[in-house]
């Protein structure tokens, strides 16, 4: 046994490229999982994303995708492993030593060789994560709640990966094994994965599919909500993607059998097409996985730029400097105390503006859900008060905008709301006397970046239905550019302003005391008091610095100075997140493509061994050998990234529903095709290296 295992080692010395690759493979997805479930699961990520909120969901579809991505090239490093084997452990049982004494063998070196690597990458994950996410602090943003903390659960899933990766190489080792021909497993090594011809008809009907299924996930949850009423859930809406998968399959197959290839240039690469069609089932499962990591990685990296350039524009683009409001039952502080105040920081208040609004109640159609076994319906209810919104009388706002908007009595006027849209109410209610006023609502919304769900009344329809509303109802908005402003002074004056606001005040941005009305009416609880149930936002007064408490507070001014500076420190959680999950999926993606490059080569070493015998020259088997890592890295590359630039794209035609790219939105797509162009000199960069090495393995020379 002594010198069986004698000859191993000396086997594994002789071997060791296959033994670094397999090892290479599983110890960076071990990493990557592990650095990825230690930021992922924090307290510190945990309690900034929202419980089933938007962000928390496409970072999980991103996580799901790298962890299949690391599972996919792990898979593929075990089989070429498992092939490099196979010559000499024929080799063996020819010589008559015994399945099973190779079985222990071959077992005992995979155990090892996975608790080691997988070991290797869970200890080491979080290190990488802490160094990561300490490099970002230090060189765009650091604040008190970024303190990476985290949670020794994060590492049951490297666990399970571990354990995956351990079921798997025994399993494939007992399959390997199992064989009862000898010469099978000696020729294992020359095994194909051949692709039947394809139609001509798969290049641009697969892209045709492609472009139906992505339109189809995309309007079809809209169609479902819009017009039937129905939250279908995501077993119904994801099978609309289907298509965009099979086109993605299609195109692939087209490109690995060299189908783009037509006339005299398809003789050119015929030797590349045909070996890359005899392993075409593998390379293509392969270049599918890449597929959909790339997409992934791009829709993360693309995440920074979209919030980025929008919210730098708003701020931008105020046209005041300070702007904010408070509840009328307030002790504020005074225009003379700003005075002040400002004066002691060097700055001067000018253009001051003070005016009364109130809170009042519009009616509006209420969606009444049912849940059903195929999903949430719901169904239009009318109610005559239904949210809070705040109005103006006519001359308070010419005031305020300096517009000089002219209003018949019964005329309403309304700003565009959150989502781009006019809201056409009918009847405005006071929350206190329940007085009604029936009003008409101008079909043109008023322009302003002041306001957003606003409404404006004629001063005489305004003081009716307003009168005897109580202080808790009214709100006062003050307004004023400062010359000389500075940070320091905008953040004395939010300190000062939350000094002033009573406990009543300590609510979330989105809290409607009219639907919370409704709710106790109809003997429910209102959500917006569910905070620790929902996981919603703690306004918490007494930290005024911290991001959810700027975020989400409903009071919270506009302070030019203020936004900026504190705009990447509001927002560097989310960012720093989402550049991370990109980082680990571009990782990934270099890996496969590397693992799965040297399987191509070194399954075809010995076809390029005979094309050399037969006279053909280095200069055309590099170029053969460059056509077929050309095809397994810009292939998928580029359909991943035009994919997710094309989605990107129809998401900001789509968002103000006038299928228009406004200048903030044409922004931040250029910022993304730089985003594109940088990682695209960097895949560029990575080909070559990767290039290199495979006409080392095949020990072609220089040129």
């Amino acid at each position: 046994m002594k010198d069986i295992r004698a000859v191993f080692s000396a086997l594994r010395k002789n071997g060791k490229g296959q033994y670094k690759l397999l090892s290479g493979c599983l110890f960076f997805g071990s990493l990557l999982i592990t650095a990825f479930c230690m930021m992922m699961y924090s307290p510190t990520v945990q309690n900034t994303l929202p419980q089933g909120g938007d962000s928390r969901k496409q970072v999980m579809m991103i996580f799901i995708l790298a962890v299949i991505g690391c599972a996919a090239f792990s898979v593929y490093a075990s089989g070429l492993f498992f092939r490099y084997k196979s010559r000499e452990t024929g080799v063996f049982l020819a010589l008559g030593l015994s399945r099973k004494t190779l079985g222990q063998q071959l077992r005992r070196e995979v155990i090892q060789l996975a608790v080691a690597s997988c070991g290797a990458g869970l200890i080491l994950g979080t290190p990488l994560c802490w160094l990561i996410w300490s490099l970002f602090r230090l060189s765009l943003v650091d604040t008190p709640e970024m303190a990476l903390i985290f949670d020794l659960r994060a590492y049951l899933i490297p666990l399970a990966f571990l354990l995956f990766v351990l079921i798997m190489l025994l399993v494939m080792q007992k399959r390997f094994l199992a064989r009862v021909n000898v010469l099978d497993i000696i020729q294992e090594s020359h095994r194909a994965e051949p692709v039947r011809a394809v139609p001509r008809w798969y290049g641009w009907g697969g892209i045709l599919m492609i472009a139906i299924g992505c339109l189809l996930g995309y309007f079809v949850p809209s169609f479902c909500v819009r017009v039937l009423h129905w939250y279908a859930p995501a077993i119904f809406t994801a099978p609309f993607y289907l298509p965009a998968l099979i086109g993605l399959y299609w195109v692939l197959l087209y490109t690995v059998v060299g189908g783009w290839h037509r006339g005299k240039n398809r003789y050119t690469h015929l030797i590349e097409s045909g070996m890359m069609q005899f392993q075409g089932r593998q390379t293509v499962r392969n270049m599918l996985v890449v597929t959909v990591l790339v997409a992934g990685a791009y829709f993360a990296s693309f995440y920074t730029p979209m919030m980025i350039v929008p919210g730098r524009a708003e701020i931008e683009n105020r046209p005041v400097n300070y702007q904010f409001f408070y509840r009328a039952d307030q002790d504020m502080i005074t225009k003379s105390e700003i005075e002040e105040m400002a004066s002691d920081f060097g700055a001067k208040v000018i253009d001051y503006v003070e005016m009364s609004s109130a809170s009042l109640a519009i009616d509006g159609e209420a969606e009444v859900e049912t849940e059903g076994p195929l999903g949430t319906t719901y169904t239009r209810e009318y109610r005559e008060a239904f949210f809070e919104h705040r109005f103006f009388s006519v001359s308070s706002w010419n005031a305020l905008t300096g517009d000089d908007l002219v209003l018949q009595p019964g005329e309403c006027a309304a700003t565009l709301d959150y989502y781009g849209d006019i809201l056409d109410i009918s009847l405005v209610t006071n929350p206190v006397t329940m007085q009604q006023l029936s009003v008409t609502t101008l079909p043109e919304p008023l322009p302003s970046e002041l306001f957003q769900d606003t409404f404006v009344l004629t001063d005489e329809d305004y003081a009716s239905i307003t009168q005897g509303l109580t202080p808790d109802w009214q709100e006062v908005q003050v307004l004023f550019n400062a010359e000389n402003d500075s940070y320091a002074f905008s953040k004395a004056l939010l300190y000062s302003i939350v000094e002033h606001s009573g406990p009543e005040t300590a609510v979330f941005d989105g809290y409607d005391r009219i639907s919370r009305m409704n709710a106790h009416k109809a003997g429910e609880e209102y959500w917006g008091d569910q905070v620790e149930e929902l996981n919603l936002p703690v306004i918490d007064l007494s930290q005024p610095d911290t991001s959810d408490f700027q975020l989400n507070w409903l009071y919270m001014p506009k302070f030019q100075a203020l936004d900026d500076g504190n705009f990447l420190s509001n927002f560097a959680v989310f960012l720093l997140l989402f550049v991370f999950v990109a980082i680990l999926c571009f990782g990934a993606v270099g890996v496969i493509l590397y693992t799965r490059s040297q399987t191509l080569m070194l399954s075809n070493a010995w076809v390029y061994e005979d094309l050399r015998k037969l006279g053909a020259s280095n200069r055309y088997l590099k170029k053969t050998a460059q056509g077929q890592i050309k095809r397994v890295f810009f292939s998928p590359i580029l359909i991943g990234t035009v994919l997710m630039l094309g989605f990107y794209t129809l998401i900001l035609l789509a968002n103000g529903g006038d299928m228009v790219l406004d200048q903030n939105e044409r922004m931040s797509l250029s910022v993304c095709l730089l985003v594109v162009a940088a990682m695209s000199a960097v895949f560029y960069g990575f080909y070559r290296f990767t290039l290199n090495k495979s006409w080392h393995t095949l020990h072609l020379s220089e040129l």
